[in-house]
């Protein structure tokens, strides 16, 4: 009985890893800080790809498993066009669900996302940081892919990870 589970759950697996139903995380969202010390969320898609779903989390540092304290997500479907916005303040017209504080918690960790969902070509758009990352930014600067950059050479990286 066990070996005959076993072989299900193989089967399984494999049909989807070879059916390619899994997105592929692309460095196609940014966050910046602006002049005014707010921090920006830059958002990105490929060419005129439509989008969905973006979504702020936040959670304290070394509680990954932990709840998400923070942040924001949006049930919308169909999204389309480069973003760029107050990090805590996604626009109007998208309708987003706010949790806990909307601002830049001490000691948290934070992930913006958004999904393209397309068969054989899905990709997810990500970029994780923490607060100390984001007040370390000077203003024009943005953080994605694990490090800071100019705006330009982010939206070069987002361009040819299309």
């Amino acid at each position: 009985m066990r070996r005959a589970g076993a072989a299900a759950v193989g089967i399984v697996a494999g049909a989807l890893l070879l059916s390619g139903c899994a997105a592929v995380d692309l460095p196609l969202a940014g966050v910046r800080m602006g002049a005014d010390g707010v921090p920006y969320a830059l958002i990105r898609p490929c060419g005129s790809d439509s989008y969905r779903t973006p979504s702020l989390d936040g959670w304290a540092e070394g509680a990954e498993d932990g709840p998400v304290t923070t942040g924001w997500d949006v049930r919308k479907e169909k999204l389309s066009g480069d973003a760029e916005f107050p990090l805590f303040s996604p626009p109007h017209a998208w309708r987003a669900r706010h949790r806990g504080a909307q601002r830049l918690l001490p000691e948290h960790r934070y992930s913006l996302a958004f999904g393209h969902y397309v068969a054989g070509d899905s990709y997810n758009g990500v970029v994780e940081f923490t607060t100390a990352r984001i007040a370390r930014l000077k203003p024009g600067r943005v953080w994605a892919d694990g490090r800071a950059m100019s705006l330009g050479e982010f939206e070069r990286l987002a361009e040819d990870s299309c």
